[in-house]
């Protein structure tokens, strides 16, 4: 397996896959806390308190589910971190790597699944999430709070900076995949497909209830998948330490990494974006390096970029907050 170390972001992609110098610094208070009215997407809010009582209602039917529809749950929560993790982030948000035309269609059907946007949608929020990270363009911009940050973008219109800036990034290499475009016109009926109707029919093959099916396999399942993505837009965002950049807001968190397929060692991430393992740790509490490390073996992936161990700890002893030898073991 091929790995190519890094010192950054470079090439015609800097700007829009970032380098650790292209994070722009915290702004002023007052631009932090820019007032504006707030414009409520009821859409957005009726659908997922939908979703959200449907999986209340799913937590009761737990019990008298079937242990092939609970493994059935965890398969498809595989297949949507994958989808997520290694394919709309590390693959096509950063390019930390490059996958050949299989994985990429698996991908890009695994992150339909998840009802997150397309990948274009996807990857274009998080491109301008790290380019202007705790300002107003950014979409969950943790200066705003918790709330705002973790679920609150989401029933939120946004912020008119978040557009402008949006438009300014290159986005031109999603365009050229012929993957990203064909998800991305059909992205709504295969999002019904993949992250409603086949969970809820899949256990039918088993004997198991349409009602548990539908309220645990596809709507319990989702509804667990949203937070822990939201998680580390918001934990992660708040709590931890910062052994690489102590003055962005993004931080090292064990426990969103657990839950978010290895996404929680995020001061690491912002810090060095093109580094395809978002983390210096190898596989500790990585999940989703190991899956692409799998399918470099398999030669599905290859050109795998990693930042420089030189580079992490001059980084670390510059800006860091003093606790990266507590990281490094």
């Amino acid at each position: 397996m091929a790995t190519r170390y890094i010192d950054g972001a470079a090439g015609p992609l800097a700007g829009a896959v970032v380098s650790d110098l292209d994070e722009v610094p915290l702004p002023s208070p007052d631009v932090r806390n820019n007032k504006r009215p707030l414009e409520i997407v009821w859409r957005n809010v009726v659908l997922m308190a939908l979703i959200h009582l449907g999986a209340i209602y799913g937590l009761f039917l737990l019990p008298s589910a079937r242990a092939y529809s609970l493994l059935w749950v965890v398969f498809c929560s595989v297949v949507v971190t994958c989808g997520l993790t290694a394919g709309a982030h590390r693959l096509w948000s950063h390019r930390s790597y490059k996958a050949r035309l299989p994985l990429r269609v698996f991908l890009a059907i695994a992150n339909s699944m998840s009802f997150q946007g397309s990948v274009y949608e996807w990857c274009r929020d998080h491109r301008v999430h790290h380019k202007y990270c705790d300002t107003d363009a950014d979409p969950y911009n943790a200066a705003r709070g918790f709330f705002f940050a973790h679920v609150g973008w989401v029933f939120l219109r946004k912020h008119p900076d978040v557009k402008a800036k949006g438009k300014l990034l290159d986005m031109s290499d999603l365009m050229e995949d012929p993957v990203v475009r064909m998800q991305k016109k059909f992205y709504i009926p295969s999002a019904v497909l993949m992250c409603f109707v086949i969970p809820s029919l899949v256990p039918l093959l088993w004997d198991e209830s349409l009602s548990n099916a539908y309220f645990i396999c596809a709507l319990l399942r989702l509804a667990v998948a949203l937070h822990c993505t939201w998680s580390v837009n918001s934990f992660a965002h708040m709590w931890g330490t910062r052994p690489y950049d102590k003055h962005i807001t993004p931080t090292e968190n064990l426990v969103v990494s657990i839950f978010a397929g290895g996404e929680g060692w995020h001061n690491y991430h912002h810090a060095f974006p093109v580094d395809y393992s978002s983390s210096e740790f190898g596989w500790k509490v990585n999940p989703t390096t190991v899956f692409i490390d799998v399918m470099a073996w398999l030669g599905l992936a290859y050109d795998l970029k990693k930042a420089s161990p030189g580079v992490v700890r001059a980084r670390a002893a510059r800006t860091g907050d003093r606790s990266f030898k507590e990281h490094v073991q």
